[in-house]
């Protein structure tokens, strides 16, 4: 009698097989570096009501909020570091395997674990940069959360316009050609993996759907439910950590590639 197809074998053949792989990241993949899933129960979706970008515009006070939050969002996590989740991507895109990157996370984990700047594709923004609203000149953080610190108001850029983390806040518009990049990547790619997402959030969550419109195998791994989950274009679910599946299947794939 044959055994039983093993998924997470099936998951190494197809990252082997495969030479221009889109992968699509979420929340899930950043719990093992020390951040909260940002739905799950102590995410901040749960715990905290964000600061609508109209909000941010309009008010001082809203936006001294806005900026005590990511101070608070600084301090807790703005330490984290990369994992082998991470790692793993990177080591695909040494092996000249990735299409593209593309991540609905803010936390600017993939660029600092050495992801190329031209394979990734941050569809939400980071954290990582300040960006002025008006001249969009991006620069480092911490001067502005030290002045803040000091001061209790939210800092302006030199130009006189408002300071936020180049994050797309809610009601604020995603970039265009960030999401024509995304979106020309999952034109050609010929594998796609969701790792880590509830594939909930849109049009983030309809880029590995453009795909399989070509026929593209389609493979998710998360540990809960996702909006993707009943859709007959996935061609393998895996329910699991991301983190104990993704990295030894890697390994296992790039082993075995010739």
């Amino acid at each position: 009698m044959s055994r039983p197809i093993d998924k997470n074998e099936q998951l190494a053949d197809l990252i082997a097989g495969a030479a221009r792989i889109l992968i699509f990241t979420g929340a899930g993949i950043s719990t093992a570096s020390g951040i909260p899933d940002y739905r799950g129960p102590q995410g901040v979706w749960k715990t905290r009501r964000p600061v609508y970008y109209d909000e941010f515009m309009r008010s001082a006070e809203h936006r001294a909020a806005y900026w005590q939050q990511k101070m608070e969002d600084a301090e807790t996590w703005g330490a984290a570091q990369p994992n082998e989740v991470h790692y793993s991507i990177v080591r695909l895109e040494q092996a000249d395997k990735i299409e593209m990157v593309v991540t609905q996370n803010v936390d600017g984990l993939h660029a600092v674990a050495g992801t190329s700047g031209t394979k990734l594709v941050e569809i939400h923004g980071t954290n990582l940069l300040i960006e002025c609203q008006t001249c969009l000149e991006r620069t480092d953080p911490q001067p502005h959360f030290v002045l803040f610190r000091e001061t209790g108001e939210a800092p302006l850029c030199h130009c006189g316009g408002f300071l936020k983390t180049a994050t797309i806040s809610f009601g604020q518009n995603l970039r265009t050609d960030e999401l024509a990049r995304a979106f020309e990547a999952a034109d050609t790619c010929d594998l796609v993996l969701a790792l880590g997402s509830t594939l909930t959030v849109n049009p983030a969550a309809a880029i590995p759907l453009y795909a399989t419109e070509r026929g593209t195998p389609y493979v998710i791994v998360n540990q809960g439910a996702t909006d993707h989950d009943r859709l007959r274009a996935v061609t393998l679910r895996i329910e699991a950590d991301v983190s104990a599946v993704f990295p030894p299947a890697v390994a296992a794939a790039l082993q075995a590639a010739p």
